[in-house]
This record gives C-alpha cells, structure tokens and sequence, in this order.
C-alpha cells in the first residue's frame, strides 16, 4: 500500500466529495476500496449535515471498473457482496447524488456512475460496459439500471457488445444527464451540488424514494406513496417557509426541521407547537 488514502473526503457547504483515490489504476476499486466506499456511504446515510453528495474520481479518470488484477482469493460469493453493499447503498442515499465523470468509466465503474441521482461528463469522457470483453456478465445494478435507462433493445446492445461510446452519444442515450467542457466541469458541478444542497432535504429525499420506487409500482401504489410523503411534507417547516419566501419575494432557507403539534397538557396549557431538527 503507498500509504494514500483510496477514498477521500470532503465537507464543504452541505456537500460531501467522494473521490476514488487510486489514480495510477484509474481508480480500478479493489478489495480496500470496495469496504471504503461502503463504510463512507452508511456514514454519508446518516450524516444530517450532508445535504447533497458528489462522486468522482481522481487523476482524470471516473473508474476503470472492479480491479480484477488484485488478488483476491476469497469466495465469489463474499466478492459480489462489496459490489451489492455498494450498490444499494447508493441507491438508497436519501440526498441527492451526483457523478463528476471525467476520462473513463467502465464495467462497474460506469455503473457506479448510473447508480447516481444524476451525470455530468467532460466531452472528453468515455463509456463501457466492457463485462463481456473480460467474459463476465453484468453487475453493480447494471442489468437494472440500464433496460430503465434506455430501454430493452439499446440495453442489450451496450452490454452484449461491450462498445465503448464517448460522452456525446452516452448524452443521447440518457445516460448522462449533461455534458460539459473538461475547464468547466467542476464548476458546473459545483454549481449543481450547490443547488441541491439548498433544496428541501425531506421533500428531496422523499421525491428521490418515490421515483426510484415508481419504476415498478403500479399507478395505485404510487399515488399512495405521493400522499404519504406530502403528508410528512407538511409536517416540516419547509413548506411554509416555501409559501412564505414566494409571496415576500425572496430566496427560501430551508432546514428540514419539522413541527409537531402537541395537545393541550393538564392546567389548561393550550396547545404548542415544536421545531425540531430533522
């Protein structure tokens, strides 16, 4: 080991950075990084102060996939469950996500990229799901993420050929979200990570959960979802702080603290009402 960390991490503004560390690999996520990564997402889950996360990679790449080079003798079974953990993990993440993709991103490393709420790519940026040049299948969600990305038949064609296509095609596809010049990515990311930091984070986290939900519920299922999260909705201070901001023409502060109405207490208390963090 060079002594550097594999994951680094950073705090800034309600943004927290995960950067792929192993740059002379182009981030290729072994062993080690695997257990990182997961560790710092459950940590990330669980961190009030974390309103919005970036992943990245560094040394001008995203990531170069699992690193199948490294040795590993452990059973198969227990090497596919560091890609599961981190799968859901990211999934799951009740803020918002975004991929900062330069250089490449292949097999799970592109996946990775996708597992995100959304994607920005330098135009220089390049795409792969090269699983079945290396005689593997899928992984790290990607035979769920994709057929939802970009349907069925184009699906089959990334996987089944493994072609890597560059940052403008992955555009038309859908699977970026935006493409941007290589000077002006991190601004632009930081822009965005900005702005979804200064969102809602209850609402944003319930939108997050009803859409990812929404893709295999039927119609029923989802306006149930919809009403519950509303109703939670209006339960924060952030909704009246929205109506409120509208009307007096001004940017909303949001915090995610929520009211809780109590009833009247003996001795004729009248009722009160609570705030308290989220």
């Amino acid at each position: 080991m060079s002594g550097e960390p594999v994951l680094l991490i950073d705090d800034a503004a309600g943004v927290r950075t995960l950067t792929l560390n192993r740059p002379r690999r182009k981030n290729a996520i072994d062993h080690e990084l695997w257990l990182t990564l997961a560790d710092a997402l459950r940590d990330t889950a669980v961190d009030r102060s974390v309103r919005a996360v970036v992943l990245t990679g560094a040394g001008g790449a995203f990531c170069s996939g699992a690193d199948i080079s490294a040795p590993d003798n452990s059973h198969p079974v227990y090497r596919m469950r560091e890609l599961t953990d981190v799968a859901l993990l990211l999934h799951e993440l009740p803020m918002p996500t975004v991929a900062k993709v330069r250089g490449v991103a292949v097999g799970a490393g592109w996946n990775l990229a996708l597992g995100c709420d959304l994607v920005v790519a330098s135009a220089q940026a390049r795409f792969s799901q090269i699983f079945a040049q290396r005689g593997l299948s899928l992984d790290l969600g990607g035979s769920w993420l994709l057929p939802k990305l970009v349907g069925l038949q184009q699906a089959k064609r990334l996987a089944l050929l493994a072609e890597t296509i560059g940052a403008a095609e992955a555009l038309g596809l859908s699977l970026v979200t935006w493409m941007v010049s290589e000077d002006e990515i991190d601004t632009y990311v930081s822009d965005l990570a900005a702005r979804l930091a200064a969102g809602p984070p209850i609402a944003l986290a319930q939108t997050k959960a009803l859409l990812n939900a929404g893709a295999d519920h039927t119609l029923r299922e989802a306006l149930a979802g919809e009403a519950t999260a509303q109703g939670l909705n209006f339960a924060t201070a952030d909704a009246p702080e929205a109506f409120a901001a509208f009307a007096e023409k001004r940017e909303a502060q949001f915090t995610g603290r929520w009211t809780v109405h109590r009833p009247a207490m003996r001795g004729g208390d009248s009722e009160k009402t609570r705030e308290t963090d989220a």
